[in-house]
């Protein structure tokens, strides 16, 4: 297991996987970009054309998309960094009995599906609603602030909040608790120590959820087309209706090509000014800026201190109630007597919603579907991700670090490019069955993340165990078994916990490849929310919701949740 020759062979499983279920449909994509004619049955071309390309720049409806798109994920990606430090910081300082709790109101909106949130935007800003009475008794005007632009940059950033703040909490809990008390002993306040202190040593952890973020937020398209009402239009929606509808696979994946190369490009924006703040880190001393007046500067200190806390715990307020608020709502909602899933005025207590859904052979049998479909994604994750974390986290060989960022390039690369490539993989190769494309697909997406848990844990092992049971004697199997197993359990159960809930809620990838037999509950939801509108469509979420919370409370009898994303 330790030897140069093993460990890559440990990862070969992994490797083999994404090259062909990654790999393979992302080079589709590329390929279907540079073909000339948009026929569905035009013979594929091997001589590369711009066509597609040129059509994209000079149309103007394409060019205006992509602009607003890449505005729309930078706005998100500002106010996830704005309302994600006021969480870090309070998950940080909260008391070590506390902490799980605190972890729980973030880790309960990441793993409940996107469209339960996006149902939860919409009871928020529905005419009728929280915000809209809420003007009403200010003495304002009612506002209907659905099917804009603010309605879907706030479900993004509800639903993309979460990951700026494991990212940030990862960097805030590892710094040096000390830094922050010599500053107060100097006289500094907590805002200027924020400011000088605590922000920039936390830039390198803000730089992976900044472009975590805005590489999901800029390809999205579930909550822009459930709260901007098709009235929003972002490239993900342009590309799931040239591929899905109209059937133009060289104009949809020309497009998702082009929003792969402006999320690289982003991603090195981003890195780039992180860089710029942080010479310190390449070797380079810190610019000074020029030197403010002595009177300015110390009343910009004093104003700073004076607002500096109040308004922290705003954010704070404005942050948690972003998350959690909407989730209460769809619960609430799915217990009023109203037939439409939107209507936020309480009509009466009911559970006609849930016995509907009970009724409903539907929801039952694509509940069957997701529930195979996330037990065979977690079981084979887990056959493939436990090997590769072995190799990556004690193997020496040559490129383990490039080989572990290619297993983790499914997280930065738009989803919508994986569903589009394996759903033309699956018209080509027809006797490969549908379930297994998406269950191909939901091992690419749900792999990485039990990868990245399983390597810490396996850090994390006490190896002199192992060494002891070698000393007396048990060959490498019987070591891996009785020793190295018991200790990974908590963290294997914790990853394949994980793994189920992204598994069973995903919808972004898998809306490409579903088929009228093969329908997965999240998609028959987003279909339902996006169409009819019935009330049941608020009873299953709250069912995933509580779905969540148990899986969780399970979770936290295992390990601690505070440890669960820790790296």
């Amino acid at each position: 297991m330790n030897s140069r020759a093993a460990a890559p062979l440990l990862a070969t499983p992994y490797l083999l996987w994404m090259l062909a279920a990654f790999a393979a449909p992302l080079g589709v994509v590329a390929l279907l970009s540079v073909q000339e004619s948009p026929e569905i049955f035009a013979p594929l071309s091997f001589i590369p054309s711009g066509v597609q390309y040129t059509d994209l720049a000079t149309d103007p409806f394409s060019r205006r998309t992509i602009l607003r798109t890449l505005a729309l994920g930078a706005s998100v990606t500002l106010a996830s960094a704005i309302l994600g430090y006021p969480i870090a910081l309070w998950l940080t300082r909260l008391p070590p009995r506390w902490r799980p709790l605190g972890f729980a109101c973030v880790l309960v909106p990441l793993l409940t599906n996107v469209v339960v949130r996006s149902l939860g935007i919409i009871l928020l800003l529905a005419p009728g609603g929280l915000v809209s009475n809420l003007l009403a008794f200010l003495g304002l005007p009612r506002v209907n602030l659905l099917f804009g632009w603010f309605a879907v940059g706030l479900a993004l950033t509800q639903v993309f909040l979460p990951y700026m703040v494991l990212a940030l909490y990862d960097v805030l809990e590892a710094q040096e608790k000390r830094l922050a008390e010599a500053a107060a002993g100097l006289g500094a306040g907590p805002a200027v120590t924020f400011f000088r202190v605590t922000l920039p040593l936390s830039l390198q952890g803000l730089r992976a959820g900044l472009v975590l973020v805005f590489l999901l937020a800029s390809t999205a398209y579930v909550s822009a087309t459930l709260v901007g009402g098709r009235q929003v239009m972002v490239s993900g929606m342009v590309v799931l209706k040239e591929g899905l509808e109209i059937l133009n696979y060289p104009a949809a994946s020309a497009l998702a090509m082009v929003m792969l190369g402006a999320s690289v490009l982003g991603t090195l924006l981003i890195g780039r000014a992180i860089l710029l703040a942080t010479p310190w880190t390449v070797g380079r001393a810190p610019r000074r800026l020029p030197a403010l007046p002595p009177a300015l500067r110390r009343g910009l200190v004093v104003a700073l201190e004076a607002i500096g806390p109040l308004v922290s715990r705003l954010l704070l307020g404005i942050a948690l109630l972003l998350l959690l608020f909407p989730l209460v709502l769809v619960a609430v909602s799915s217990f009023n007597d109203s037939p439409q899933a939107t209507v936020a005025q309480w009509l009466g207590f009911t559970w006609r919603w849930y016995a509907a859904v009970l009724g409903n052979e539907r929801y039952l049998g694509d509940a069957w579907v997701s529930l195979q479909l996330a037990l065979a994604a977690t079981g084979v994750s887990l056959l493939i991700a436990l090997p590769a974390a072995l190799a990556l986290a004690r193997g020496t060989f040559p490129g383990r670090e490039a080989l572990a960022a290619f297993f983790m390039l499914p997280l930065a690369l738009p989803g919508i490019a994986i569903g589009l490539g394996m759903l033309r993989l699956l018209q080509w190769f027809t006797l490969l069955p549908a379930f297994l494309g998406i269950l191909a697909v939901h091992v690419v997406l749900v792999a990485p993340f039990m990868l990245a848990m399983l390597r810490a844990s396996v850090a994390g092992l006490d190896r002199g165990l192992e060494e002891a049971a070698s000393g007396l004697g048990a060959p490498p199997l019987r070591v891996f078994q009785r020793v190295v197993l018991p200790q990974l359990a908590p963290g294997i159960a914790v990853a394949c916990l994980i793994g189920f809930l992204i598994s069973f809620g995903e919808v972004t990838v898998t809306a490409f490849l579903t088929t009228a037999r093969l329908q997965t509950l999240p998609v028959r939801i987003y279909a339902e929310a996006a169409f009819s509108l019935e009330n049941t469509v608020n009873a299953i979420s709250t069912v995933f919701i509580l779905v969540t919370v148990l899986l969780l409370l399970a979770m936290h009898r295992l390990v601690p949740l505070d440890r669960v994303w820790r790296r």
